[in-house]
């Protein structure tokens, strides 16, 4: 049995549970975003960049698009479930939140429980904190999910 080192270290991952999933790195769309490129030309030439998604969640819901924020994150979230299952996560098991790439998909989560909730659709945001808080208990808080 070997002790975790690296960003996996702190997460008080249980050494006989699953082992953290970590998304591989998709600098192509991600570069875009960061240098402020639109997140829909990103979300076009890249539609299974949960980031691109996320991002175009996040802008919706700040702006008071909430139904379209919705739609955006449930994308994204999709697509972060398939990336998440090509790379060996089974449903369940820690997506650590310090790891960029998984960061889309949590993200896209995060926006999912807040505009769940502001619709009053009460059960799917709580499934949505309890799965951020199942990925990585340090998700929910970064993002501000409550």
């Amino acid at each position: 049995m070997t002790i975790p080192t690296g960003p996996s270290a702190g997460h008080g991952h249980n050494l006989l549970g699953p082992q953290p999933t970590y998304l591989p790195a998709d600098p192509g769309p991600n570069d875009r975003l960061a240098a402020g490129e639109d997140p829909a030309a990103v979300a076009a030439d890249h539609p299974t960049s949960s980031a691109a998604w996320a991002t175009l969640a996040e802008q919706a819901l700040a702006g008071g698009q909430t139904i379209a924020a919705y739609a955006y994150a449930r994308t994204g979230y999709h697509r972060g479930l398939d990336q998440l299952r090509r790379n060996g996560w089974k449903g369940f098991g820690p997506v650590p939140w310090e790891h960029e790439p998984n960061q889309g998909f949590l993200r896209a989560v995060a926006v999912l429980a807040k505009a769940s909730g502001t619709i009053g659709e009460a059960d799917e945001a709580a499934r949505c904190r309890d799965l951020l808080d199942d990925c990585d208990p340090e998700a929910a808080p970064a993002l501000g999910v409550v």
